[in-house]
């Protein structure tokens, strides 16, 4: 699953974004990735585990509702069951 939010360029900067991704791992947990930064400059990434797919799934949703506060759009979703909300 992965989601792709943007905020609105404000004429002087880049547009920032942050990509949320969730992946399954070898040992039956799940991985959700944060990448966040600025569009054509560095960014960072943050890796947070979980031991199940529900509380992996809550996790990239809060997450996604907190940036959806913050100004930015959802841009990009892909994903089988894309999250509810």
């Amino acid at each position: 699953m992965r989601l792709l939010l943007q905020q609105r360029p404000d004429g002087h900067e880049a547009p920032r974004f942050v990509q949320l991704m969730l992946q399954p791992d070898l040992l039956g947990g799940w991985t959700l990735l944060r990448e966040s930064g600025q569009i054509g400059g560095r960014s960072s990434v943050r890796r947070e585990q979980f031991m199940d797919q529900a509380s992996a799934v809550a996790a990239l949703e809060q997450a996604r509702d907190q940036q959806l506060k913050r100004g930015f759009q959802l841009m990009f979703a892909q994903g089988a069951d894309g999250p509810r909300g």
